[in-house]
């Protein structure tokens, strides 16, 4: 593939699927990246090569490294730290000495017990063990970078993580230069000294600091001057980037300077973060791609070059990790998540270590060094950059710090997997009626029906049931279809039995439960048969109602498309309250069709209803007081008491707007149309999009899809 362009899209579209997949089996996304780089690269099907499009890409990465180091930097806040520096700071050198030790000694003596290269002296193997140990401490910052932000972590070991990473990758420097120097002395009779070695790496490293010193104050001072984000980005970017090349132009560290300038620019009094959260917003197609493509770059037939040797590098590199940061986290007292999980989110590995194999084999005096440890280290990558975002994300899940664990399981609530691909569906309890009951019209008319197959959900649907009865003067019924082979069961006198949930729920709000059991093998054709011999006035139905979404998909649209009465889908989710209520419309003839079940509500106990209008973000200002007015005339229209507040909003996304505000209620209206497929396909629905991932109690209200039925019959 010569086409950069099209290959731009294909490592995109290839990465992005990719880590979806990953996701539905609880993989990082970054993994599904680099899978998705290896199946597209030389050990797949050879799409992306370096000889291709692998060096026309490679700004990319110098991008993404330099955007990665900043995010390092910023996590690296002084005020934040100052009580756990101590332990930062002797768990990241306990942890460097570890995979330093563990992976020299298990390489020297493997590589000389094993024979692994005929002729060498016991010095050409300690050099050789030497320059492994110290490529084996550098850890992939833009793996740790990427799970810690997809999972939203926060808390002591996220904290210590990344300030160990930032201490990890300086320490690889040196411990690299030392060895470098050690084995370029073996090779060439002495060609440097450690001494010389060691001040190189120094002076390397404090060339780097103060060069992103230098850009965090510079970043700081643009900042201050800028008002909108869009400028921040540009000059941001600008300046890193500068950075970035000038370290390389002088042969310094760009990752050290972006962690540097991140450093400075969170720990200024002023501590503006605004360029972080505008780059934020920029960084993930670009993180996509550098993933990409550095997964395009392993080659798997590493793994048998490499041999056994490889193997060793790579086990004894986690125990060293591991065992390194629990000791120096137990000799200083740090927290139990510390102490037993860290090691885990250690075990990625990538650039630098590419980058440090890639100097070995610049050095011309280290071609024969360079032949054991290139495939060595790329197979030790290969593993880790597959199973070290695992072990981080385990890591972090294990000590209870992932964003995701705290927005989907609040304090008290227990969650189940559900059938209707809403993440985190909880076990749903029903606050018990506390109000006065309610007065049943003396002369009802109709029904409000409603499936009782669930029983878990039965007393729930039973109260919605009934607050729409009250509304439309009729009286709550429960059906329940059974299969006629099924009726024989059913004792003569005893199939009231089987209504006694809903039956009690119905009677502390006043009213008498109506029963009907009806015999069907097709749930839906039973539920219609009893709406229409009922005169029922509306549909209430549990999400979902049995077996698996689909069935109950298939329920819910024959009889929405069969009853000449509105269906209102209860999707339950935690406690249902019904205090403060939204409702999400785009139209005047959205309100209309929810308007039966906001009125319903609104004459029960003391609601507190938002009535929320979404408008396009470009829309005039004199557009939105036509619409107040609008609104105001539809409430004396419908003659509602209750406390109503019209909220219009002018957003750039809707569902967002509807998702930050259901965080202010209780429980959430919607209405929906019979949309024919076409345009189902091409414009989506915005209910079915919003309840993927809202976490409120929703109800969802169909319109009749027979709609002459309907017009025949007075409504209020």
């Amino acid at each position: 593939m010569e086409n950069v362009t099209l290959a731009l899209a294909v490592l995109l579209a290839a990465g992005m699927l990719t880590a979806k997949v990953g996701q539905l089996l609880k993989l990082p996304s970054v993994t599904g990246y680099i899978l998705a780089g290896l199946l597209l690269g030389p050990s797949g099907f050879g799409i992306v090569t370096m000889e291709s499009v692998g060096d026309k890409l490679h700004h990319f990465t110098q991008i993404a490294l330099m955007l990665i180091a900043f995010g390092i930097g910023e996590q690296i806040e002084v005020k934040r730290l100052r009580q756990s520096a101590r332990s930062i700071g002797v768990i990241g050198v306990a942890e460097a000495a570890g995979a330093l030790i563990f992976v020299a000694f298990a390489s020297f003596f493997a590589a000389r017990l094993g024979g692994l290269q005929a002729g060498w002296s016991t010095d050409e193997y300690l050099a050789l063990a030497l320059l492994l140990g110290a490529v084996s401490v550098a850890t992939a910052p833009a793996t740790t970078l990427h799970v810690m932000r997809e999972l939203k972590a926060k808390g002591p070991l996220t904290s210590t993580l990344m300030a160990v990473v930032a201490i990890n990758n300086g320490l690889a420097i040196i411990f690299f230069g030392l060895a470098m120097s050690f084995a370029g002395q073996i090779a060439a009779s002495g060609s440097g000294s450690v001494a010389s070695a060691m001040l190189g790496s120094l002076l390397e490293i404090s060339f780097s600091l103060s060069a992103g010193l230098l850009t965090g104050l510079a970043l700081s001072f643009v900042l201050h001057h800028l008002k909108r984000q869009d400028e921040m980005l540009t000059a941001g970017l600008a300046l890193l980037l500068l950075s970035g090349e000038g370290c390389r132009y002088f042969h310094l560290s760009p990752l050290l300077a972006g962690m540097a300038a991140g450093f400075t620019v969170i720990n200024r009094v002023t501590r503006d973060v605004r360029l972080f959260r505008a780059l934020n917003a920029f960084e993930p197609p670009i993180y996509v791609l550098f993933f990409t493509l550095a997964g395009s770059h392993l080659d798997l037939s590493s793994l048998g070059s490499a041999g056994w040797l490889g193997l060793v590098y790579f086990l004894c590199r986690i125990i060293g990790k591991y065992g390194g940061a629990y000791a120096g986290a137990f000799f200083t007292g740090a927290s139990p998540a510390v102490r037993n999980y860290l090691g885990l989110a250690l075990i990625p590995q990538a650039g630098v270590a590419i980058g440090l194999i890639f100097l070995i084999s610049s050095d011309q005096d280290l071609v024969a060094f360079s032949a054991i440890i290139t495939p060595v280290v790329l197979a030790g990558v290969v593993l880790s950059e597959l199973s070290g975002p695992v072990c981080a994300r385990l890591a972090v899940a294990r000590a209870g710090e992932s964003g995701e664990d705290r927005d989907q399981a609040p304090s008290g609530r227990v969650e189940k997997g559900g059938n209707n691909g809403i993440r985190g569906q909880e076990a749903f309890a029903l606050t018990p009626w506390s109000w006065e009951k309610l007065i049943p019209h003396p002369i009802p008319e109709g029904v409000v029906a409603f499936g009782a197959k669930q029983s878990a959900k039965v007393k729930g649907l039973a109260r919605m049931a009934t607050i729409l009865a009250h509304h439309y003067n009729a009286l709550p019924m429960s059906v329940r279809v059974v299969p006629p082979s099924g009726m024989e069961y059913v004792l003569p006198g005893t199939a009231g039995a089987l209504f006694y949930l809903e039956r009690d729920e119905v009677e502390q709000l006043g009213y008498e439960l109506q029963t009907e059991l009806v015999p069907d093998e097709d749930v839906a054709s039973g539920l219609v048969a009893a709406v229409e011999f009922n005169d029922a006035r509306a549909v209430v139905l549990g999400y979902p109602i049995e077996g698996t979404f689909q069935s109950f998909q298939e329920i819910l649209e024959k009889v929405a498309k069969n009853v000449a009465c509105p269906v209102v889908l209860v999707r339950f989710y935690g406690e249902l309250h019904t205090e403060k209520i939204l409702v999400p419309v785009r139209s005047l003839e959205e309100l209309g069709d929810v308007a039966p079940v906001v009125h319903a509500l609104s004459r029960v106990g003391e609601h507190q209803l938002t009535i929320l209008y979404l408008l396009s973000a470009d829309e005039s200002d004199e557009r939105v007081e036509f619409k107040k007015r609008q609104l105001a005339d539809w409430l004396k229209r419908l003659k509602i008491t209750a406390r109503i507040t019209f909220q219009i909003e002018k957003t750039e996304a809707r569902q967002e707007t509807i998702l930050k505000e259901s965080g202010k209620h209780d429980l959430v209206v919607m209405g929906t149309s019979k949309k024919n497929m076409l345009k189902k396909l091409f414009f989506g629905s915005l209910v079915e999009t919003v309840s993927r991932r809202i976490r409120k109690p929703l109800l969802i209200v169909y319109r009749p899809a027979n709609e002459a039925l309907l017009a025949g019959r007075k409504l209020q």
